[in-house]
């Protein structure tokens, strides 16, 4: 397997957290793609990916898979034991559930603000940006951040029990947060002791 991206950014720390988490790091090849530079939108990446967005997992036979959430389906199903994606049909649906809630309402919220609200990568890449939507966007990663509180005052992971791959996105997203310097007020000490405790996971403090 090839994973195209460009470490320490979000998405793709979200996915190779998956990887470390499923022990498979060592089974991928990492391609660095530049985007500082543009080079995802050169015509031989937007082959692979028409979004121009890392990371991309290409396979032997050639199949392209996109998307953090689909890798993270593929990866965490190869062994037969998904860890990160759920176990039959309620624990998966819970699963997708708060992913699509934790990066919804999280981590987008924060991308946006950092894209638009920002000088964010610069003016190469940031060719629109929308100051307004920007800002409106950091309060809704604020309510974001207090949902999660909320939920995890009566449970040890977004999606019940198990770490998952909601919590990969809602961990990232808040050290997007950190970086786009939106802090984590700090009377959400359900969301900051969860997030100790996901730091400390080997497959997240590896990756």
């Amino acid at each position: 397997m090839r994973i195209y991206d460009f470490k320490g950014f979000p998405n793709p720390t979200r996915v190779r957290i998956a990887l470390a988490e499923k022990d498979l790091t060592d089974s991928v090849e990492f391609v660095s793609v530049d985007v500082p530079a543009g080079e995802h939108r050169r015509p031989e990446f937007l082959a692979k990916n028409p979004s121009g967005a890392v990371p991309v997992l290409e396979l032997e036979d050639g199949t392209t898979i996109a998307e953090c959430t689909a890798i993270t389906e593929y990866v965490d199903n190869l062994d037969g034991n998904p860890m990160l994606t759920g176990r039959g049909a309620k624990e998966r649906a819970i699963v997708h559930m708060m992913q699509r809630r934790a990066e919804a309402g999280l981590f987008d919220a924060v991308a946006t603000y950092f894209h638009h609200a920002t000088p964010g990568l610069g003016p190469q890449i940031e060719i629109y940006q929308n100051r307004e939507w920007g800002e409106m966007s950091r309060e809704r990663a604020a309510a974001g951040m207090s949902y999660l509180d909320r939920l995890l005052s009566g449970q040890p992971y977004l999606a019940g029990e198990n770490f998952s791959m909601a919590d990969i996105t809602a961990f990232v997203g808040l050290s997007y947060a950190e970086f786009a310097e939106i802090e984590v007020p700090a009377d959400l000490s359900h969301l900051r002791a969860w997030r100790d405790r996901v730091a400390a996971r080997p497959g997240v403090a590896n990756s």
